[in-house]
């Protein structure tokens, strides 16, 4: 009974945090590129009173022993790539990635993260910036008094100036790839930096020979969050939380019944 207690403790406790996972879903339903989180689960050792293939006689094993689990841990939060919707803004500094690919951010500290959000604006300077004021990498610059902004579904960002009949070319966006997307580190404020699980970045122009994706003018990928998928798998992990807290308590009826024996 002792087992109980702890193996059912420890199915709430992962429960808790499974539920923790899904109010994050939630509560970033509406956040521009924001990627889910599935939790995953693992079970954890077993006491082992017969092992299964042990000799049964001098003949025979014993085809399946007897082990008892002692409970499950949440083993890890898989970051989910899978594309969200598309909105439409007007907005020509409002981009998404058709496809495969992450945008290149410069933090002050130099390093470069990494975002699907395309939620982009001008600086004083023309930098084209995050919401934050942290510059696309590589930087790209737009002149003062440029009239409209052209961004191509290749990266190729244009201006047209007063007095001027031909678009000019000042930058070009570039995407970066990786091999395991979902092992990158998530920082807040939309961002992700590269890892030992995640690889080294593959940088490339959008639409090339790299299997990275397209841009997307005045459009933005909301976040791939479906509230209705979220909202069952929160009934799950509330049914399974009751259902280890009624182990508790069928556990604990158990004990009082055994101390009221000795009476």
């Amino acid at each position: 009974m002792f087992r109980a207690l702890f193996t059912a403790a420890s199915g709430m406790i992962a429960q808790q945090l499974n539920l923790d996972n899904i109010a994050n879903n939630l509560a970033n339903a509406s956040t521009a590129g924001f990627r889910k989180r599935r939790l995953q689960f693992a079970d954890l050792i077993y006491q082992n009173s017969v092992m299964p293939g042990s000799a049964a006689t001098q003949s025979t094993t014993v085809a399946a022993g007897l082990q008892v689990g002692l409970g499950a841990r949440p083993s890890a939060s898989e970051i989910l790539q899978a594309q969200g919707d598309y909105t439409n803004t007007g907005n020509p500094l409002d981009l998404a990635i058709q496809g495969q690919g992450f945008f290149q951010v410069k933090l002050p500290s130099g390093e470069i993260a990494y975002t699907r959000s395309g939620t982009f604006h001008m600086d004083e300077q023309g930098n084209i910036v995050t919401a934050d004021g942290n510059p696309l990498d590589p930087p790209i610059t737009v002149p003062s008094g440029a009239l409209s902004i052209t961004i191509g579904t290749d990266g190729s960002v244009s201006i047209t100036q007063a007095g001027q009949t031909q678009a000019q070319q000042v930058g070009n966006i570039q995407l970066a790839m990786f091999a395991n997307p979902g092992g990158l580190n998530s920082i807040g404020n939309n961002l992700f930096l590269a890892t030992t699980a995640s690889g080294d970045p593959t940088v490339a122009t959008p639409g090339g020979t790299e299997g990275l994706g397209t841009l997307q003018q005045g459009w933005l990928e909301q976040a791939n969050v479906n509230v209705v998928d979220e909202f069952i798998q929160m009934i799950l992990a509330q049914r399974a939380y009751e259902s280890n807290s009624k182990v508790v308590h069928a556990a604990d009826q158990m004990f009082q019944q055994l101390n009221q024996l000795s009476q």
